[in-house]
């Protein structure tokens, strides 16, 4: 194709993967099944930038999308998600030295990760997102926080900042470097640091993880095209890291201009993969070339990884119907929704489930099935539970016991490679 990459505007992307007729939300609450069945769906071609690194869906339509009040996308509810939020707000209250400054957030969500760097630190927050919902959080006199219930543009720049924190956002949107460079503008010349964070395409095309491929995520990103990305857009790249556990990709930056101490140089060349900590004195295009080259391998081989893990899959839920055996999904978010749709299943699953409160009782986009809480499991009794998200498989495991529950739990990681059909 002749597509221009949206990321470094280099031409020509190539296609390597295609899925058509997928639900455009997946979060979205829906509340009957004939309305989930009939939800508007879209395709999606994702195109690979040998230049940068990119990947993005070319045929993204943001007109298909919704984010709205019954956009319902937090994991705030899991134990697990809450101690790693403590541990990330922590960190960068520490490390940025975040006392008594003011903080923006852009795709805030429910405001759980504001609400903890503003006091934790003492902080003025301000949050952007038009999903999130003033009934959950009502900031209480002299917290210092507010929330917009809108997306974060140009018409917002005349709002203070000195750390600008962006988690799960970018990758769903399109204009990547429009984006970057409208909140890199609105920082002027102000010392400013920023955080983002986005889910690591190098994980999904290593480990062939299709349930992170859905309609709203558009934007892909490998360390190589995020570094690109803040650099070309006049930020100081401080670092590209991984958290929990390689499944999310964090940028640090800065609006201080290049010293002697932290200007990108051609002596260090470390790893930027996942654990590799690449920070300062980055040769950002001869390590970006280099790590674009090694993620082409990856994409490369991903079609046919895909192959074998929709035979793996399919085979797997042939067998469990012919032996009559009920079986479940745990987590009823995007990755469910990309792993029922991708699959064509019905009949097949019983149910999804998931412990936010605000999602039992909807169904799901695309396939209908109803969302239930873990107690339903009672009633449900399934032979199989099939877990979306495997950080949360000791979490899952421990809430089945006390449910009095011992059905055989897999995770959607589990594929022709490692298992076979019991």
């Amino acid at each position: 194709m002749n597509r221009a990459c949206p990321n470094c505007r280099a031409p020509g992307m190539r296609i390597f993967h295609r899925a058509g007729g997928v639900p455009t939300n997946s979060c979205i609450l829906l509340e009957t099944r004939a309305e989930a069945l009939a939800y508007p769906r879209g395709d999606i071609a994702l195109g690979f930038c040998a230049t940068c690194g990119f990947v993005c869906n070319t045929a993204f339509d943001p007109r298909l999308t919704e984010y709205s009040g019954r956009y319902e996308e937090t994991q705030g509810f899991s134990p697990t998600f809450q101690r790693f939020h403590h541990n990330l707000s922590e960190r960068l209250i520490a490390r940025f030295e975040l006392a008594g400054k003011d903080i923006l957030e852009i795709g805030c969500g429910k405001g759980e990760f504001l609400l903890l760097l503003c006091k934790g630190g003492r902080n003025r927050g301000v949050g952007f997102d038009p999903s999130y919902r003033f009934d959950r959080h009502a900031p209480a006199p002299g917290e210092n926080v507010r929330f917009v219930k809108d997306f974060y543009s140009e018409k917002y720049s005349d709002t203070p900042a000195d750390f600008v924190c962006c988690k799960m956002t970018l990758e769903h949107i399109g204009p990547t470097a429009n984006f970057v460079g409208i909140v890199r503008r609105a920082l002027g010349d102000s010392p400013a640091q920023v955080f983002f964070m986005i889910p690591d395409t190098t994980r999904i095309m290593n480990d062939c993880a299709f349930e992170d491929i859905y309609y709203e995520h558009c934007s892909y990103f490998s360390p190589a095209s995020l570094a690109q990305l803040f650099l070309s857009q006049g930020f100081l790249p401080l670092g590209v890291d991984s958290e929990f556990e390689g499944q999310y990709l964090t940028i640090t930056a800065t609006t201080a201009p290049a010293t002697s101490d932290n200007r990108p140089g051609a002596g260090d060349r470390r790893s930027a993969t996942p654990g590799g900590g690449w920070l300062r004195n980055v040769d950002i295009p001869g390590v970006s070339a280099l790590l674009a080259d090694r993620f082409a391998s990856s994409i490369s081989s991903f079609p046919s990884a895909f192959m074998c893990k929709l035979k793996y899959w399919r085979e797997r839920m042939t067998e469990n119907r012919r032996r009559g055996r009920k079986a479940v999904i745990w987590g009823s978010g995007s990755k469910g929704v990309a792993f029922l749709t991708t699959l064509g299943l019905g009949e097949e699953i019983a149910c999804a489930v998931d412990i936010n409160p605000h999602r039992q009782g909807y169904f799901m986009p695309g396939t209908g099935h109803r969302i239930v809480g873990p107690e339903q499991l009672r009633e449900v009794r399934p032979d199989e539970v099939i877990v979306m998200n495997p950080i949360y498989r000791a979490e899952i495991a421990e809430q089945l016991r006390g449910l009095g529950l011992e059905p055989e739990l897999l995770t959607v990681a589990d594929s022709c490679e490692n298992r076979g059909p019991t």
